[in-house]
C-alpha cells in the first residue's frame, strides 16, 4: 500500500505584500542578518516524513536536527540550541501533546516555538495539540508555502523575545554591578531573595508573587546606578540635600525597569520597599496596608540582611540582636506587626535547622542552606 506524503507536491512561492510593516520588515532583517543558521529539531518516527520536512526547509537558513521519539530529542536538546521544534501528534513513548507538555513547563524550552503536525483531521484534535501548548497547528499533506511561511514567522516572534530576554539579563547584571562595587554588601541581593522567598513559602503565596520577590532580590535597588558615587560611598552622614537625591533611587529603579513588561509584578517592589508602616517612608508616603504586601515582605528581608552585616560605621549584628531590632521597630509603629514576627519565626527556624552540630555558621549561611532547594525549584 503507497504510503501517503505528509508534504503536497503543489508548491506555492508566497508572496510578500508591499504594504508591510517597518516593524515585521525589521525582524526579517533580525532573521537574515542576526543569525547565520536556526537549528530546527524535527521529531517525528517515520523516516519518510523527516526526509520531507529537511527536503523542505533545506536552506542556508536552517540546520535541521531529527529524533524518532521523545527520549531522543531531550538527548539533542541537552546538547544543542534548538531554535524550533517540529513535533508528530503520534510518537512513541508518548503521545505529542504530552511530550509538548513537558518541553512548555520546562523553563529552558518553554519559549521554543512547537509546530505539531498530523495527518488526523477534526477540530478536537486541534484544540487537544493547542492545550499542550503548541504554538502551531498543521494538517498533513504539509503545503510547503504554508509551512515554509509559518516557520518563519514564528523565528522571527522568537527573534524578538530572545532580544528582550537580553535586555532582561542586561538589567540583572546593572543591579549586580552596583552590588558588587560596595565590597560590604556582596551577596546582598541574593540573601534578598532567599529570605523574601522564605516568607513567600510561609505567607502561602502564588508562584507568580515567589518569581516577583526573586527578581525583586536583585533589582529593588538598581536605581542607585543614577545616585552619584560621592553621596552613594560617602562614609559620613549624608546632609539633607544629599538624602533627597539617595531617596531618588526608589523611583529611578522603577523608571529604568518600566519598560520590560516581564517586570511589571518587580515595580511596586521597587518602588515601595523603603515605605513605613506609620507612612514616614519613602518616595510616596504610605501607610499600612497601602503599601504592596511585597514591598513589606523585601523591606523586612532588607533590613535584617542591613543588620547583621558589617558596615563601615557598625559590626554585624547577631541573628537575635537583628530581630529584637527589628521587634522594637515594629513597637514604634515603623514596620508590620504581621510580617516581622513571621520573619523572625521563619528564621529561627532556618537557622536552626539549616546548621549541623559543632558548625559554626552566620545566620546568612544558614538560612541561605536551608532554603536552598526553594531557590534552586524557582530558577529552573
Amino acid at each position: 500500500m503507497p504510503v501517503e506524503s505528509p508534504i503536497s507536491e503543489t508548491v506555492e512561492t508566497p508572496s510578500r505584500s508591499a504594504s508591510r510593516s517597518s516593524l515585521y520588515t525589521r525582524w526579517d532583517r533580525v532573521l537574515d542578518e542576526g543569525q547565520e543558521t536556526y537549528n530546527i529539531l524535527v521529531v517525528d518516527e517515520v523516516d519518510l516524513n523527516r526526509r520531507l520536512l529537511r527536503k523542505l526547509l533545506r536552506s542556508g537558513d536552517y540546520e535541521i536536527l531529527e529524533a524518532r521519539k521523545p527520549s531522543e530529542a531531550v538527548e539533542i536538546l541537552d546538547r544543542e540550541k534548538i531554535d524550533l521544534i517540529v513535533l508528530d501528534q503520534v510518537l512513541p513513548e508518548m503521545s505529542g501533546p504530552a511530550f509538548c507538555k513537558i518541553l512548555k513547563s520546562e523553563r529552558r524550552t518553554q519559549l521554543i516555538p512547537v509546530v505539531m503536525t498530523t495527518s488526523i483531521h477534526g477540530i478536537d484534535n486541534e484544540v487537544a495539540g493547542f492545550e499542550s501548548g503548541a504554538d502551531e497547528f498543521l494538517i498533513k499533506p504539509l503545503q510547503p508555502a504554508l509551512v515554509r511561511t509559518r516557520i518563519r514567522a514564528m523565528l522571527r516572534n522568537k527573534a524578538l523575545i530572545d532580544s528582550l530576554e537580553e535586555a532582561e539579563t542586561i538589567l540583572f547584571a546593572l543591579a549586580q554591578s552596583v552590588e558588587h562595587r560596595d565590597k560590604y554588601t556582596g551577596l546582598h541581593c541574593e540573601r534578598l531573595s532567599t529570605y523574601s522567598l522564605a516568607m513567600a513559602k510561609a505567607l502561602g503565596l502564588s508562584r507568580k508573587d515567589e518569581q516577583a520577590l526573586f527578581r525583586g532580590g536583585y533589582l529593588h535597588d538598581i536605581g542607585k546606578i543614577a545616585i552619584p558615587d560621592s553621596i552613594l560611598f560617602k562614609r559620613g552622614k549624608l546632609t539633607e540635600e544629599e538624602w533627597e537625591v539617595m531617596r531618588m533611587h526608589t523611583v529611578r529603579g522603577e523608571d529604568i525597569c518600566r519598560p520590560m513588561k516581564s517586570l511589571t509584578p518587580v515595580l511596586p517592589i521597587i518602588r515601595g520597599h523603603h515605605e513605613k508602616w506609620d507612612g514616614t517612608g519613602y518616595p510616596d508616603g504610605l501607610r499600612g496596608e497601602e503599601i504592596p504586601l511585597l514591598a513589606r515582605i523585601m523591606q523586612v528581608a532588607d533590613i535584617y540582611d542591613a543588620l547583621t552585616t558589617a558596615r563601615p560605621y557598625k559590626p554585624a549584628y547577631s541573628h537575635q540582636e537583628a530581630i529584637d531590632t527589628m521587634l522594637a521597630e515594629v513597637n514604634r509603629g515603623w514596620r508590620d506587626p504581621e510580617l516581622v514576627p513571621l520573619f523572625a519565626q521563619v528564621a529561627t527556624h532556618a537557622l536552626n535547622h539549616g546548621v549541623g552540630a559543632g558548625e559554626s555558621w552566620t545566620a546568612h549561611t544558614a538560612m541561605q542552606q536551608s532554603l536552598f532547594n526553594m531557590r534552586k525549584e524557582l530558577a529552573q
